[in-house]
């Protein structure tokens, strides 16, 4: 069994960071000329699942339809006039275990992202995969909702109230019986740079995964506490040109920032693991496992 660190910082302390940590006041989708399941590259052909990583978009239904761990949907209250809701997976132990939320990608909650709460269920982590688009919805998650619609919707959510949203999930995961007080992010694209713009905004926050999100700027990045680790394909061109930004600021602040680029694979390679000749696939057989080990090595040892 893992000796868990218990973080004595509650997360109350994080509604106390100053507004200027989190200036991108009115979201622009600067993923928007992405597909968020990316299959350049080469024939698509469905792979079939590999133990110990998340389903790909293709397969995620049905991993979420055998997964043998506890899941449930809890809708949580943000503020007095919204909430927000999630999926919540929980692991097969009777241990209390550290929170890790997943950000979903800039068109909103999907099932992949529920998979990917799943996983970090399987990797011994309480997952949480919220819709940040809750309040902004026209459907149910559970009836199709184009992913044009959710672009559309998530380009007018603001990241402060992005970040409010992840607080709130963030103080109800800490607060289930069967969870430990520290929680990190895990976020994909849209969710990627909402994952490191919430090592900014949250001073209690363990640690900070970005798959293929864009950097803070260099003034954003002055207040950072928690460690960050960055994964990215080599063919994304745009988001990779603000990786040195990042490194250079944080590097100046004394902070910890990981990052690798797995070379020939796309943006967004997690989800589509089926494409980019097979550059998709070893990315992520690669990237998930560093994933886990940084979240073990700052939420639990």
């Amino acid at each position: 069994m893992r000796r868990i660190l218990i973080v004595s910082a509650v997360l109350a302390a994080a509604g106390s960071v100053a507004a200027s940590s989190t200036r991108q006041a009115v979201a622009t989708d600067e993923h928007a000329g992405h597909e968020s399941h990316d299959i350049s590259g080469g024939s698509f052909s469905i792979l079939q699942p590999v133990q110990g990583l998340p389903a790909s978009g293709a397969n995620a239904a049905a991993r979420i339809a055998s997964s043998p761990r506890r899941a449930a949907w809890a809708t949580i209250r943000v503020g007095p006039t919204d909430s927000v809701r999630a999926w919540v997976v929980y692991p097969q132990t009777s241990a209390k275990a550290p929170v890790v939320i997943a950000i979903h990608e800039n068109t909103g909650l999907t099932t992949w992202a529920r998979g990917v709460a799943d996983q970090l269920a399987a990797d011994g982590f309480i997952g949480i995969a919220p819709d940040l688009l809750t309040m902004k919805r026209t459907g149910n998650l559970d009836t199709e909702w184009s992913a044009d619609s959710g672009r559309a919707a998530i380009s007018t959510l603001s990241n402060d109230d992005a970040q409010r949203m992840l607080d709130a999930v963030a103080k109800y995961g800490m607060s289930l019986p069967e969870a430990l007080p520290a929680y990190g992010v895990v976020g994909f694209c849209w969710g990627g740079a909402r994952s490191f713009l919430h090592a900014v905004h949250a001073p209690t926050l363990g640690a900070a995964v970005v798959y293929y999100g864009t950097s803070p700027s260099a003034d954003q990045l002055a207040v950072i506490r928690a460690p960050v680790l960055g994964l990215y394909g080599g063919n994304d061109a745009r988001v990779n040109a603000t990786i040195p930004r990042a490194d250079s600021a944080m590097k100046t602040l004394g902070r910890t920032f990981e990052h690798s680029i797995f070379e020939g694979a796309g943006h967004g390679f997690l989800r589509g693991q089926e494409g980019a000749n097979g550059a998709n696939m070893k990315a992520t057989q690669e990237a998930w496992p560093r994933t886990i080990a940084f979240l073990r090595r700052h939420l639990a040892s």
